[in-house]
Formats: C-alpha cells, sequence, structure tokens
C-alpha cells in the first residue's frame, strides 16, 4: 500500500493503492485549481454591502471572510463557476472572461 503522503508527480497508476484504501485526510488547500478557470468574477468594494450572501454559495470557499467582512477572491481555488455573480443583490461582482 502506498500513503498518500507519497504520492507524487513521479506516481505510476499501477502503484497507487485503490482509493478506498487510501486513509490519511486530504485537503484542496495544496491543490491550486484556480487555473481551471475561463470567467473570471470581480468584486467591486465600492457596491459591496458586505452581507456575506455570496461566501456560503461559493462552492469552492473562494470568498475569504474574516471579522465578518469579505476581502477580494482567492483565485487559487476559484473555478469561475459564477454563483457569486447570480446571488450578490447589490451587483458587486461582475464576471467575464479571464482574460478580461
Amino acid at each position: 500500500m502506498i500513503h498518500a503522503k507519497d504520492i507524487n508527480e513521479q506516481s505510476k497508476w499501477q502503484d497507487l493503492t485503490p482509493g478506498c484504501e487510501i486513509y490519511e485526510p486530504g485537503t484542496a488547500v495544496l491543490t491550486k485549481t484556480g487555473e481551471w478557470r475561463t470567467m473570471t468574477p470581480h468584486w467591486d468594494p465600492a457596491k459591496c454591502k458586505q452581507c456575506l450572501l455570496c461566501a456560503p454559495y461559493c462552492p469552492d470557499s473562494s470568498i475569504p471572510v474574516k471579522d465578518g467582512k469579505r476581502s477580494d477572491f482567492d483565485f487559487d481555488h476559484c473555478k469561475g463557476c459564477g454563483i457569486c455573480y447570480k446571488v450578490c443583490p447589490f451587483h458587486a461582482i461582475s464576471f467575464g472572461k479571464e482574460d478580461e
């Protein structure tokens, strides 16, 4: 059995233990998935009323909240799904192509 901590880019799939036998917990914190994004949310702090409706809807926890206030997106993990854009009642989030 290969342990999760020992899996790396050189690990061959044939050497991996089936998923049901890896016992170590994992986290997405170490996996930067934001590069998958093709659409990007843009936050306008001037329009934001800090209602925080966007944060619990984010499936990637990419909207940091500290001391009851949100800050800009965690683009290392945001996949650009647009849910935050849809739920913002104050239009403080716009949504566009990655290169815009």
